[in-house]
């Protein structure tokens, strides 16, 4: 029922949770009667911040994409905010690569929708017992159709583009932090 309030807040600390933690920590035991021990908390969060105010953590974090809530002390932070930034860096040109293959991808499923459309209309065209101007409307659908498909491919092509220039932004990036925090 006390709990290991130093273990507790040494994990915390760890994970780059800030104090305000324990509030949520002392609503959830309050439940059932028990009581944070506050100090015994916060010595074991001061060490497990130790332990994530470094340089390699910081850039973890910066590359995860977590946030960072001003949590390391002042002398810990001045190694640890250049790395979480760097991460963050890392963070950016990866996120821009997976969003300009996800485009592609999606530009490329509307290709083939639109494509699917052309045949389908074109079919329709041929349909006996249709008059001139029901095929007509046919045809300028087709039309229509075919002009939203070459501005779809050219968006496709221009998403082509995009995905080299982050490939060429992530392999810039991998090369300017790879001697200081190794392989990622």
């Amino acid at each position: 029922m006390a709990g290991d309030w130093s273990g507790q807040g040494y994990a915390d600390g760890a994970s780059g949770l800030s104090m305000s933690r324990l509030s949520e920590h002392s609503e959830a035991c309050a439940k059932h009667g028990v009581t944070p021990d506050a100090s015994a908390y916060s010595a074991g969060r001061e060490q497990g911040l130790v332990r994530y105010c470094t340089p390699t953590s910081g850039f973890q974090a910066g590359r995860s994409g977590s946030g960072y809530g001003g949590v390391c002390p002042s002398y810990l932070e001045a190694d640890f905010l250049p790395a979480y930034r760097d991460g963050q860096i890392v963070h950016e040109v990866v996120t821009a690569l997976a969003n300009a293959r996800s485009r592609v991808e999606s530009l490329g499923d509307r290709l083939e929708e639109l494509d699917d459309k052309i045949t389908a209309k074109q079919a329709e065209a041929r349909e006996e017992g249709l008059t001139d101007e029901q095929r007509d409307v046919i045809r300028n659908r087709i039309q229509e159709i075919r002009r939203e498909r070459a501005d779809t491919e050219r968006d496709w092509h221009r998403a082509q583009d995009a995905i080299d220039d982050a490939e060429r932004d992530v392999r810039d990036v991998r090369w300017r932090f790879q001697s200081q925090y190794g392989g990622w």
